[in-house]
């Protein structure tokens, strides 16, 4: 078995160290008339390097561009839609981060790619495989507020229009070049009646995903219920936050895994160094039951959440165990 290793979407992007605080200085004078959206452009594009560059270094190898560029994990594309614009500021789950929450005025329509730009320049600068990032149709839709009468109490109509919209995002990540493209669902962890419709939403993208593959993604939450769901997902990977459930560990154990894992054990919302002995006891229960050749190993969520220096090490951990788990003997 192999375990690719591979970040979880987003990364701190700014840090301690002066360098790494370009970013938000940028972010303030653009705001003040200081400097153009050019000069924006060009440090988010020298940050999004950088994180790059760290991710390499630390091991990574299926990159994020650390969603540098985003303005929030929820607003950023779908206020790139007409008809939708960007309202107040709400808690992101149980986090400390806010984002803001878009407001579906009308049919959410696709103009243009908002992220093949990203990706292509990820490629350009980059020696690892690049994954692209994509909030799924389903959690906006749950995490909008609506004044369109149409989609008035109506989560399954305004869901599937957001992923026809967004299913023109997908063709367009994967012809920029991205090999992995992972749809974020945390909200179907809540709403558990819905996977159906997460399902359906799912089918739409891959139609459009060409030659790239496609990853369901939720974390905040226990999965073990929905697990044999997603197993019927029209997707190739299935990544998973470990960190919620044993139940969740159970049910592999159980039913097996058809689709590659992505298995999110490392904890990315706690400074703690995760274990040797926690992590390899989870693979050895876990591993045996996968029949696909391969399981990517990554954190439980985006990185965010933590602090630069903690992010890195997390990564240059999972890089360390990966090695120390192959070469004592296990899978």
């Amino acid at each position: 078995m192999r375990l690719v290793l591979t970040n979880n979407g987003s990364y701190p992007r700014v840090g301690d160290r002066p360098q790494e605080r370009k970013l938000r200085v940028a972010h303030t004078k653009f705001a003040e008339g200081r400097i153009s959206e050019r000069d924006l452009k060009d440090t988010e594009n020298w940050v999004s390097s950088e994180v790059i560059r760290e991710q390499i270094a630390a091991g990574i190898e299926l990159v994020t561009d650390g969603m540098v560029r985003w303005h929030d994990p929820v607003s950023h594309v779908a206020v790139s839609l007409e008809n939708v614009r960007a309202g107040g500021l709400r808690r992101y789950f149980d986090s400390n981060f806010l984002y803001r929450q878009p407001i579906v005025e009308g049919e959410p329509r696709w103009v243009k790619s908002l992220l093949a730009d990203d990706i292509a320049f990820s490629v350009k600068n980059s020696t690892r495989f690049v994954k692209g990032m994509l909030t799924g149709p389903y959690t906006t839709a749950r995490m909008s507020i609506v004044n369109a009468p149409e989609y008035k109490d109506d989560i399954p109509k305004l869901t599937m229009a957001f992923a026809e919209a967004f299913a023109n995002e997908i063709e367009a990540m994967a012809q920029a070049g991205a090999k992995v493209i992972q749809i974020d669902e945390p909200m179907v962890l809540r709403h558990p009646g819905d996977v159906g419709l997460v399902r359906e939403a799912l089918a739409l993208f891959a139609e459009k995903k060409g030659k790239a593959e496609l990853a369901l993604c939720t974390y905040f939450g226990d999965a073990a219920k929905l697990y044999g769901d997603f197993q019927d997902m029209p997707v190739e990977i299935i990544s998973l936050d470990f960190t919620y459930s044993e139940d969740l560990i159970s049910n592999i154990e159980m039913v097996g895994s058809s689709k590659v894992l992505g298995l999110g054990i490392f904890n990315a919302r706690n400074t703690r160094m995760d274990s040797k002995d926690e992590i390899f006891h989870f693979l050895d229960r876990v591993l045996p039951r996968v029949s696909t050749d391969y399981c990517y190993l990554n954190p439980s969520c985006g990185l965010e959440f933590l602090p630069r220096d903690r992010a890195r090490k997390k990564l240059e951990l999972m890089t360390s165990l990966r090695y120390r788990y192959l070469h004592a003997g296990g899978q």
